[in-house]
């Protein structure tokens, strides 16, 4: 069998250390990424901590010209695919845009893979498919598809055109994997998240603060019913993550049908519990501010992860302090994050 994986948009934040964590047990990364919301001195980070290269296609999943190419030239027995976009408040405002890169540009992928004969996938979904009315933790049988945003929907219909493929075509083995927060970075400091414009997540947001590109955090709310008012998220290291498409690439391999799994911590960790662990990890301190709640959040949601352990072998091991420290490392590194030393931008 083949040791080659297609990553479509690889040159992301979870993409770049799945390539990493592909790389560690032997399989060769091939990876198209348009660059829209990453830079490519990433790839150049992630072949320095593999020591490996990395085969890179510059495009968009929506050109099928270049995916029929990418297939033909590569022996690819399984695809991995990021790529869209992905930012909750864009995606009200820039709907068609959402669905056009995250639904086509699906479906591209899919009809590419079909008539290459590659029927192995793993999807980069969202916990926000559980939609507003889900009870916690978020359990894989709940029903989906209650979204609020056309981000939360395009994951959910995606996941939908996954299902009917594999129930339809019996060679098909897919692997749905609802994130729930990921955070942190690299050990190595080489690579991390890097937000294009101001931080839509909390934790890059706390860490441009922390380094001086921002002046206080705005914490949304501190009135919700939850033990210190603010919202409770389910935080997962991106290491571990990376982890989890690992083992869910192992899992394929003899199995067909569509499957989905949390990929979370388990747990819930309030606003105000990050900031202060972010405080007591780097000694740093990060001023803050109150302010009224945003649009659409959620009082509190966490996974339950008992079937990606059961199924997958999958846990979440690494904790808060390690979450802290390496976004500590990667930002204090890279203040300016991939920016300052990309020159073919």
């Amino acid at each position: 069998m083949s040791s080659q994986v297609l990553v479509t948009g690889g040159v992301g934040y979870i993409g770049t250390h799945t390539l990493v964590a592909l790389q560690e047990v032997g399989y060769d990364v091939i990876v198209v990424d348009n660059l829209c919301n990453s830079s490519a001195v990433a790839l150049q980070r992630v072949e320095t901590i593999s020591g490996k290269p990395v085969c890179f296609y510059r495009g968009d999943i929506l050109d099928r010209a270049l995916l029929n190419r990418v297939f033909a030239e590569n022996q690819i027995f399984a695809v991995i695919h990021f790529a869209g976009l992905k930012a909750v408040s864009e995606s009200l405002r820039k709907p068609i845009e959402y669905y056009q890169n995250n639904i086509i540009g699906s479906l591209v992928l899919l009809d590419a893979m079909r008539a290459s004969g590659v029927k192995r996938f793993v999807f980069s979904s969202s916990a926000t498919v559980y939609g507003s009315e889900a009870p916690v933790p978020y359990v894989e049988t709940l029903q989906t598809g209650n979204t609020t945003n056309p981000y939360g929907t395009s994951k959910w219909m995606v996941e939908q055109v996954l299902q009917d493929t594999a129930a339809a075509d019996s060679e098909f083995a897919i692997a749905l994997l609802r994130y729930f927060n990921p955070v942190g970075a690299h050990p190595s400091g080489l690579i991390g998240e890097d937000p294009q414009g101001i931080p839509n997540n909390l934790l890059p947001y706390i860490a441009q603060v922390a380094v001086g590109k921002r002046e206080e955090l705005s914490v949304f709310g501190d009135d919700y019913p939850t033990p210190d008012g603010t919202c409770l998220r389910d935080y997962v290291h991106v290491v571990d993550l990376a982890q989890g498409h690992v083992r869910a690439l192992e899992w394929l391999v003899g199995r067909t049908g569509a499957e989905a799994f949390n990929l979370g911590a388990g747990r819930g960790i309030s606003v105000l519990e990050i900031v202060r662990a972010f405080e007591h990890a780097t000694g740093v301190s990060v001023p803050f501010r109150v302010v009224s709640r945003r649009e659409g959040d959620l009082p509190a949601f966490w996974a339950d992860t008992f079937k990606a352990k059961q199924e997958l072998g999958w846990v979440a091991n690494l904790g808060l302090e390690e979450m802290m420290v390496d976004t500590w490392r990667w930002q204090n590194a890279n203040p300016q994050g991939y920016q300052a030393v990309d020159t073919g931008k």
